[in-house]
């Protein structure tokens, strides 16, 4: 059986290995093609030489960087509209772009509520992602951005209520609000255990964040048991773009 492709979107160099590195190196490792879209920082920059070796260890290759800056770091790219702030139109068409030259089985990007942390610019990666999806396949939408392609399913990386607390105390910063859903919600609870050790490279890769103690450098500081224990779990939620009746495409399992 033909693994399927996947492509993961994501707001900022670290989030596609901390919120979705275990199934992009699972799905590399059975030999399927897999690819990153970062919508953040520039492609000159020190995180982006980061993400270039993070998607190396994952086998997800080469970076793909909308070029958008952080909402909270002007530096991540000097001149350029921060990412919350262009119009959308515009994002939707340089990520529909992606889409149609990557022609994924599988979109995987935030949901709704931005992971754990709800930084701004993971929910707006969701809210571009979303509309990008089903964008991509009409095609008189964005006719100069490539012939249509419909991908079979978008996951949402996610994390129910049931490991709120236990992931809460290591990965968000004491005093600041979590976001998380029902349980029944979750589509797809992904052991990737045998790539935890990539996951944890591709983390830890983006040394920069390791260094100044954001969440790479807290989950350095952890021992290897406690790092293995909030890592080796992944959780989605599974929106289907294409009609009832047509074949399921699932993320490996």
């Amino acid at each position: 059986m033909s693994v399927p492709s996947l492509l993961a979107v994501f707001a900022h160099p670290d989030d596609e290995s901390l919120s979705a590195g275990g199934v992009l190196a699972r799905h590399a490792a059975a030999g399927a093609r897999t690819a990153v879209v970062t919508a953040t920082w520039a492609a000159d920059t020190m995180r982006a030489a980061e993400l270039a070796e993070a998607l190396r260890i994952l086998g997800a290759g080469r970076p793909r960087m909308l070029g958008y800056a952080d909402a909270r770091a002007p530096q991540s790219a000097p001149g350029a509209v921060r990412f919350c702030d262009v119009p959308l139109d515009e994002s939707v068409r340089q990520l529909v772009r992606h889409i149609r030259e990557f022609r994924p089985e599988i979109v995987v990007t935030h949901d709704a509520y931005g992971g754990l942390t709800g930084h701004p610019d993971h929910v707006h990666t969701h809210r571009v992602a979303t509309l990008a999806v089903q964008a991509a396949g009409l095609d008189r939408l964005y006719p100069d951005a490539g012939a249509p392609w419909r991908p079979s399913a978008l996951y949402l990386a996610t994390h129910p209520h049931s490991a709120e607390r236990r992931l809460g105390a290591s990965l968000v910063r004491e005093g600041r609000a979590m976001y998380s859903v029902p349980d029944e919600w979750v589509t797809a609870t992904v052991d990737v255990g045998p790539w935890l050790e990539q996951k944890i490279g591709a983390v830890l890769a983006h040394r920069s964040e390791v260094q100044r103690g954001a969440l790479p450098g807290r989950l350095a500081g952890l021992p290897p048991t406690d790092r293995a224990r909030l890592l080796a779990t992944e959780w989605y939620i599974r929106h289907d773009p294409r009609s009832a009746g047509v074949a399921q495409t699932e993320l490996t399992a």
